[in-house]
């Protein structure tokens, strides 16, 4: 503009010299006019200038990154991001027990989403599901963040109570999570409040959600995505990070809570509203009595009254090191019509527990979510990206009360014979577990498991059944 101007103000004194000679109106005159112009001309590039910055201001910002692709206000009130998961497995088996038909490559997530935030304090998310040759809808919710203590979220979503659960599925250590996991809710319809005291010391989540067995999410139920017994569930986690601000380092990544749920299930034989429970190879590990009867008898079990689930938990990251630890118990009371006038029931409880060990090679810094990577992989230049090694204990055990009565137990003691399909149904399943994660990038990655799993019970005559050795990988994408 100032560039401009300066042209102007040489013309108009060049005008002014050249008429000083000519017969035209006084110079006064002209020189009043060019002054006149002069201002009316400053007056449009400062408008122009205003235009341009308003412009500016309002342009929509985009970006582009290994966290994926956005499109954002000026402002940064409101943005809109696209994100996407992609998990790619394969899984071979190597013991006396598996089908060779389980040796097998799957899509094992397959889940674009569209998430955002409106006005700096309302929040969604969309993401559906299109793997297992099947399409469901993953999470669809609506979040308000009044304050930063108290957040209101309603619609599908990660019930607030498994610290593993918890936990995204790009950032889990292990190709499959652990058997704590398979005793706790996954995703439910529900609305819950919650939020962070102290910028994050404090963490809380009340919620009230349809139900779902263990391990499940209300997509599996009869029909999907609806009530499928007469009440709903309470759930509930409180989660402390008592050191987040403290000056003692080694102290700031300790984390440590407790959730659980409770509901009165009103279940029928004709609706179980029980979990059918895997290995860490997928294969079916337990599951109750289905109906045998004759018509009109239905012999199966059958959830029947309260089911309380309790998890305490904790992690703790200090440098490249990490670990993570969680237990879960689910008693529940269950029924089984044996005959048309003897009706049994009881209280069974289900525990499990595991202890995750995770080191990065490469030096980086663990943490419960995501990571910065160290160097990338990029054919041709320098760096190779980073390296993890991980491991497990963990282990699930049955309430010995499943098994008794013979044919009228609440499960059969005798699990599959030889390499056939159907649960293995043991007393107790053990697992231990290895494996390496290779971060080409923040979204790219390559990881090998090996795990064995031992069993206790579950053969003929009281005997154990053959263990579990399976080696899986996995090519994730998440971003």
């Amino acid at each position: 503009m100032k560039l401009n101007l300066r042209i102007a103000v040489s013309a108009v004194l060049a005008i002014a010299a050249a008429n000083a000679y000519a017969d035209d109106p006084p110079i006064a005159a002209q020189l009043e006019d060019q002054a006149q112009r002069i201002k009316v001309l400053e007056r449009k590039l400062e408008l122009q200038d205003e235009t341009a910055q308003a412009a500016a201001k309002a342009a929509p910002v985009l970006k582009a990154g290994p966290k994926g692709f956005s499109i954002a206000s000026n402002d940064g009130a409101n943005i809109i991001k696209l994100r996407g998961t992609l998990h790619v497995d394969g899984r071979w088996f190597a013991d006396d027990l598996t089908p060779e038909t389980a040796d097998t490559w799957l899509l094992r997530r397959v889940r674009p989403t569209i998430e955002g935030t409106i006005n700096r304090i309302y929040d969604f998310r969309f993401t559906p599901d299109f793997a297992g040759g099947k399409t469901i809808i993953l999470d669809a919710y609506a979040a308000a963040r009044i304050k930063p203590w108290f957040a209101v979220q309603a619609g599908k979503f990660k019930v607030p109570v498994g610290l593993e659960r918890l936990q995204s599925a790009n950032d889990i250590r292990f190709i499959e999570r652990a058997y704590p996991t398979s005793l706790l809710p996954n995703r439910d319809i529900g609305i819950q409040i919650g939020g962070d005291i102290k910028g994050g010391v404090l963490n809380y989540s009340v919620g009230y959600f349809n139900g779902v067995t263990d391990g499940g999410s209300s997509d599996g139920g009869t029909p999907p995505d609806a009530e499928t017994d007469s009440a709903g569930d309470f759930a509930a986690r409180i989660f402390a990070q008592p050191f987040l601000n403290s000056d003692s380092f080694a102290l700031r990544g300790l984390g440590f809570g407790v959730g659980g749920t409770y509901v009165d299930v009103q279940g029928n034989s004709g609706n179980p509203t029980l979990a059918t429970y895997r290995t860490t190879g997928q294969q079916t590990l337990f599951q109750y009595r289905a109906n045998t009867g004759t018509a009109p008898l239905n012999n199966a079990t059958y959830a029947d009254g309260a089911r309380m689930r309790v998890t305490p938990q904790a992690y703790y990251y200090l440098g490249s090191f990490g670990v993570l630890a969680e237990y879960a118990q689910v008693s529940q009371d269950v029924s089984r019509q044996v005959s048309a006038t003897t009706k049994l029931t009881d209280t069974l409880d289900t525990t499990a527990y595991h202890v995750q060990l995770s080191w990065f090679l490469t030096g980086e810094e663990e943490a419960f979510k995501g990571f910065t990577p160290g160097s990338t992989l990029n054919i041709g230049k320098e760096g190779w990206g980073s390296f993890e090694v991980v491991a497990r204990y963990h282990a699930i055990e049955f309430d010995p009360d499943a098994f008794t009565g013979g044919a009228n137990s609440f499960a059969n003691p005798v699990g599959r014979v030889g390499k056939t399909s159907g649960a293995i149904n043991p007393r107790k399943a053990t697992a231990v577990g290895a494996g390496i994660n290779w971060y080409f990038n923040e979204a790219f990655k390559w990881q090998f498991d090996y795990e064995v799993t031992t069993f206790e019970g579950g053969g003929v005559n009281g005997a154990n059944q053959p263990g579990e050795k399976v080696f899986m990988t996995r090519f994730a994408v998440g971003f």
